[in-house]
């Protein structure tokens, strides 16, 4: 597995190749997102929905051999695009190492230009609910439970 600061790195590189076309670059957003697996339906509860986002986003994590598995969906295709960014990063590491690392994809694409305030707050509202999960199993491998 990839450490986290690679994988940011090559999301990096990918969105450098964009050339800051807005337009190109959220339909790379929706198009990632499209690439998601299923979300299972049972999961889609109250329960499971990242507050602080405007749109729905569903976001589940299972620990699997100590890493933080997380799976997600959307009802808006720019948002299940975001959310796919940050399972490319988080997903499959170590509770450890996603609260260790920050997350500096977002500003070095500069997606603050692209997705507006209302969803920069929300994808704040994903990586914090992402490192909370993070936190919990942390202290769940700490205390040997």
């Amino acid at each position: 597995m990839a450490e986290i600061k690679e994988i940011q790195e090559e999301i990096i590189e990918e969105f450098s190749m964009l050339d800051s076309d807005m337009e190109m670059t959220i339909s790379y957003i929706m198009e990632l997102g499209e690439q998601l697996p299923d979300f299972p339906e049972e999961q889609r509860t109250e329960e499971n929905i990242v507050k602080g986002c405007q749109s729905k986003v569903w976001l589940t994590p299972e620990l699997q051999d100590d890493q933080v598995v997380f799976q997600a969906d959307s009802n808006t295709a720019i948002t299940k695009g975001l959310v796919s960014l940050l399972i490319r990063v988080l997903s499959g590491q170590t509770a450890k190492n996603i609260l260790e690392n920050d997350i500096f994809f977002p500003e070095k694409i500069g997606m603050n230009r692209f997705i507006g305030t209302q969803r920069s707050n929300g994808f704040a509202a994903m990586i914090k609910q992402m490192k909370l999960y993070a936190l919990a199993y942390e202290a769940k491998v700490q205390s040997g439970v």
